[in-house]
């Protein structure tokens, strides 16, 4: 795929509604952008699976990115119409005051509303903010007006409001939940760049559900797929802004970046080093990193079935889990290229190297 139809599945999969457990509409956004001569199929924890046909006897290589995004559900309507909101993933409780979200009620329409926000008039010096109690105003005045008029119940899916832009001077994207829609992107275009390549591994490319959440989705892909080797792609934190400089790995413009290890995941060391000399060899910009917080599918993956080889391929993202996500298309770019170098240099005595 081109560069132009790569920045419009960028923008819809990142506007597509996706919290995790109701990724409906962006499973429906990446199934239009799949070789339709790839075979697709959706499990019911709405994990969607990728195969090209099947070579006898070849290793088995899962490409994983979660399809889920970080937001809310709604959890209860008080008596004057505000909306108590739940975390589904983890947030920064000071970024959430005065966010633009929409609730898709009962009738799969969306409802604009406000997270509210104490006004600096009345404030206390003592008010501290909590995720865990956390509300919605969508301008009603009453819970029967919300639940009669918008149609708005407890479960509800509540999604972070963002507006998609590229620059194409500076090459640089922004927009919500590029954790992890780069890297759903970046698994539909390696499948859809290799389906017809000669490969000495069969390929199976997965968007689960649910990382945000406790990676439920990619227990159920991994014991399924049952894969030699994982590779995830994902939309991992950017640490230029704030680190400093001696300690930043995960630069912006400095090319995807490969983990040795984060709090949940220790990244197979032979493998994790093959990734590295591949990346010299084709001379594909990349970083390495060591994580002090934070996981990913890996987690999950790398200890299912008899255990699973497994690195975490990801874009630099600055302020991810917020509605403002950066990125620049050159990371995306060289994510898909240094993971389709990857996959074309395995062969069985590789795999079993690992």
């Amino acid at each position: 795929m081109d560069k132009k139809i790569n920045l419009k599945m960028l923008e819809e999969l990142t506007n597509a509604s996706g919290v995790s457990g109701f990724e409906e509409e962006a499973i429906q956004v990446a199934k239009k952008y799949i070789s339709k001569t790839l075979n697709v199929s959706v499990d019911s924890m709405l994990n969607t699976y990728i195969e090209r046909e099947k070579i006898e006897n070849a290793p088995v290589i899962m490409i994983d990115a979660h399809i889920d995004e970080v937001g809310f559900v709604v959890q209860s309507i008080k008596e004057n119409g505000l909306i108590r909101i739940i975390p589904m993933g983890g947030f920064v409780a000071h970024n959430l005051p005065a966010h633009r979200v929409q609730i898709r009620n009962l009738e799969n329409k969306y409802i604009s509303g406000i997270i509210t926000s104490t006004p600096v008039h009345y404030k206390g010096q003592s008010e501290q903010l909590s995720v865990d109690n956390m509300f919605v105003d969508i301008g009603a005045i009453s819970d029967k007006e919300v639940k009669e008029y918008y149609k708005i119940d407890i479960a509800m899916p509540v999604m972070l409001e963002s507006v998609f832009e590229y620059d194409e001077q500076t090459d640089i994207v922004k927009g919500k939940a590029f954790d992890c829609r780069a890297g759903v992107a970046s698994v539909i275009e390696i499948m859809n760049t290799l389906e017809k390549e000669k490969l000495d591994v069969n390929i199976v490319g997965t968007l689960t559900s649910q990382e945000e959440v406790g990676t439920r989705g990619a227990i159920v892909a991994s014991n399924k797929v049952k894969p030699d080797v994982a590779i995830v792609m994902e939309g991992t934190p950017a640490d230029d802004t704030f680190a400093q400089s001696y300690q930043m790995q995960t630069i912006l413009k400095k090319g995807p970046m490969l983990r040795h290890l984060d709090p949940k995941m220790i990244a197979n060391p032979r493998l994790q080093r093959f990734a590295l000399d591949i990346s010299k060899k084709y001379d594909i910009p990349c970083q390495d990193a060591v994580r002090t917080g934070g996981g990913t599918n890996g987690f999950a993956i790398h200890t299912s079935n008899n255990g699973v080889p497994t690195i975490v391929i990801g874009v630099p993202v600055r302020y991810p889990h917020t509605s403002n996500g950066i990125i620049a298309y050159q990371d995306y770019e060289n994510m898909v290229k240094i993971a389709i170098a990857i996959i074309k240099e395995l062969n069985q005595d590789i795999v079993k190297s690992f």
